[in-house]
């Protein structure tokens, strides 16, 4: 049962985000309020059907009168308003508690549950009063007609979802539907790859049979479908008629299309004794769904219905699970590196051969169980919408929110640890970078200012900008406050990209005023330390009465990487072979003695840095020759001076543990396949560190 229930939550946080985004389009796009609203709907009455399998009385009632009050909006007898779309976000909010205190335990969500229960019945109240809207379709224009769809039980393996084509026949209509099942399905014959279910409809629309044919366009093969019009009237619309439809009947795939027609023929016969029972019938029972103004279904909206079915074709798999898949891969490249070192001492051609291929298909599995980890950054931009919104509104500020390039995929766990610091980052944009309407206005620029999210793939990074339209960041003031905290001396000098960084000092605060919101002078210094732990980067980019881009490169996992492995002295090190431009043989004399810490390759002088220094190894004068690596990092190049290149290499990625943390030039350690340590180094750092290091000289 806890597995069910699980299954219940992660479909209800689907929901959740889905009636989120769909609300969100509704504020932006009120031209295409009539499907979203009945996404919003159907949204609803998911969530309450499931709810109310699973016992969640609470979570079934409070969805159902929500749900009231877009049913009158979806059916034309009420307009959408800004109370309505305010009460559903608080109310998604709270539903988002409750599914998880179904039984409000929590003193505080039954608070809540009960303030916005009222304030739920409130808005059916006012939509009572508001006239019903016209519409251009009458009942008597409608027809009643009976559907028998029986899907092939080879169905499912074309892709097609049979409940998403009764879901669009019940969006053309009044309906009832009535799903039977074959009595092999309880048999030892049962195949859960088959299907056994088939359903009879009574549906209500306005004449013509394209709409409920253009469903079953593309199943016309794989399935038995037989469409009659069997009343001139829309039938459904009276309650005694469609709540006494013969269950037993319809429920069978043996169901006569005589029996529906005696049935039709009686109730007429009898409509006035009928009429009196109907009004008898218990005022709580669950409405039907009011009558709507009916689209056609175009042939594009079919295959666009079909594609999403074909796209359904995915498993959900644990976070969990994953990563112990990823910790056996990861586990498995290091055996394998054993196993080719092993190989290396033996002179048997067999046993290189096999051991050839274990390492292709190493590698290949290494790349299939890293494509499972990555998740689209859409799903991280959209949990921003919503922040962006309720942000605005309380700083009493016009933003339009923009993403770009939401279908950038980035490991999991990399977007789970940025989530926080772009949250921090959009906030600050909000707060400090978007002026209000009346300094934009006075300043020449629209009252409405402009955030835009976006993300891109340079190389092997991805990158996340944070840009706005604000009134960016004044170095001055920024220079003037870091040597007002004694971040630096009156008398240095620094680069605007050197003050910039001077905003991730830890309690550096341009805020006047503190709030909820920012001004307390921590964040920022965390927000580099979580990038810098992903092993990532920060660029900041702003001019003063314009706007400020922040920008976030990010590695695309944290896993494995391809390396290249060095030795200096005895000790072993691994250089992403990703910010590795090529590699050189140059004379000791040629380097080891340059005062300025600069070499001459292909007449063009690079700075370089020599690891043994570095990390105060000793030195080797019987090296006549040295090797030169060429790190390069956003247009800058280092040359890295080592001992020994031994090639390239898969490196599984671990931590290090905290006498390394600070260390400056490491991002993490690996095993190699002789069972010793080799260090990681961080291109980005030592870049970042040695053009500091240079401009002091220089300086």
């Amino acid at each position: 049962m806890s597995n069910l229930r699980d299954i219940y939550l992660e479909e209800a946080e689907d929901l959740f985000k889905k009636m989120e985004e769909s609300l969100l389009l509704l504020e932006k796009s009120p031209d295409d309020s009539e499907v979203l609203v009945a996404d919003v709907f159907r949204s609803m009455h998911t969530l309450k059907g499931s709810s109310g399998m699973f016992g969640s009385v609470n979570v079934a009632d409070f969805v159902h009168n929500l749900e009231t009050v877009y049913d009158q909006v979806r059916s034309g007898k009420a307009r959408l308003t800004r109370e309505i779309i305010d009460c559903t976000f608080q109310s998604l909010d709270h539903l988002k508690k409750i599914v998880l205190d179904p039984e409000l335990n929590d003193s505080n969500n039954k608070k809540l549950h009960e303030s916005l229960s009222q304030d739920v019945l409130n808005l059916l109240n006012d939509i009572e009063k508001i006239p019903e809207l016209p519409t251009t379709i009458k009942s008597e224009d409608k027809v009643t007609y009976h559907i028998h769809f029986k899907p092939h039980k080879s169905i499912f393996q074309n892709g097609t979802n049979p409940l998403l084509l009764i879901d669009e026949l019940s969006d053309l209509g009044k309906n009832r539907i009535f799903p039977y099942f074959e009595e092999e399905l309880i048999s030892e014959s049962f195949n859960p790859v088959n299907s056994y279910a088939g359903w009879n409809i009574a549906l209500a629309k306005e004449q013509g049979l394209d709409a409920i044919r253009d469903v079953f366009i593309f199943v016309d093969d794989d399935a038995q479908i037989e469409i009659n019009e069997v009343s001139s009237e829309d039938l459904l619309s009276d309650r005694v008629f469609a709540y006494n439809l013969p269950d037993n009947d319809f429920h069978k795939s043996t169901f006569s299309l005589d029996t529906f027609k005696n049935f039709i023929k009686d109730f007429k016969g009898n409509k006035e004794a009928e009429n009196q029972e109907g009004s008898q019938i218990d005022a709580n029972e669950e409405q039907p769904a009011k009558e709507e103004k009916t689209v056609e279904l175009s042939r594009n909206k079919v295959k666009r219905l079909m594609g999403n079915v074909k796209a359904t074709q995915t498993v959900r798999v644990s976070a969990k699970k994953l990563d112990e898949l990823m910790n056996l891969v990861s586990e498995l490249v290091t055996t394998q590196a054993s196993l080719s070192l092993l190989t290396e001492d033996e002179e048997n051609a067999r046993l290189q051969n096999i051991t050839e291929n274990i390492e292709k298909l190493t590698r290949q599995l290494r790349d299939t169980a890293f494509g499972m980890t990555l998740v689209q950054i859409n799903n991280l931009f959209n949990r921003f919408q919503r922040v962006m919104r309720d942000l605005s509104k309380q700083l009493d500020k016009e933003v339009d929110f923009v993403t770009e390039g939401g279908e950038t995929e980035l490991d999991k766990r990399i977007i789970e640890n940025v989530s926080d610091p772009l949250l921090h980052l959009i906030r600050n944009s909000l707060d400090h970078g978007i002026e209000s309407v009346e300094e934009r206005i006075a300043a020449g620029k629209p009252a409405k200012g402009t955030v835009v999210l976006r993300s891109y793939y340079s190389g092997a990074k991805v990158y996340i900008q944070i840009q706005d339209d604000g009134k960016g960041i004044d170095p001055e003031k920024i220079l003037e406050k870091g040597i007002e905290k004694g971040l630096v001396s009156p008398s240095e000098i620094l680069t605007k990209k050197e003050i910039y960084d001077l905003i991730f000092s830890p309690g550096f605060s341009m805020a006047k005023d503190v709030t909820d919101i920012s001004g307390r002078g921590v964040g920022m210094d965390v927000v580099k330390r979580n990038i810098h732990d992903l092993r990532g980067e920060i660029i900041v980019e702003s001019e003063v009465g314009v706007g400020t881009a922040i920008t976030l490169g990010l590695p695309l996992t944290l896993s494995v990487i391809d390396g290249l492995l060095v030795k200096v002295s005895d000790t072993s090190f691994i250089i992403p072979l990703m910010e590795v431009e090529r590699c050189y043989g140059v004379e000791k004399s040629e380097v080891v003695n340059e005062f300025n810490h600069l070499a001459t390759i292909d007449d063009e002088q690079i700075a370089f840095v020599d690891l043994r220094k570095e990390f105060d190894l000793l030195d080797d004068d019987s090296k006549e020759f040295i090797n030169l690596v060429i790190v390069k990092n956003r247009g800058t190049k280092i040359a890295v001076a080592v001992d020994a290149i031994e090639g390239e290499y898969q490196a599984v990625l671990k931590p290090v543990g905290k006498f390394f943390r600070k260390q400056e030039f490491i991002s993490g350690a690996t095993i190699l396949g002789d069972g010793t340590m080799a260090l990681v180094l961080d291109a980005y750092k030592i870049v970042e560190q040695k053009e500091k290091k240079f401009k002091n000289v220089a300086s």
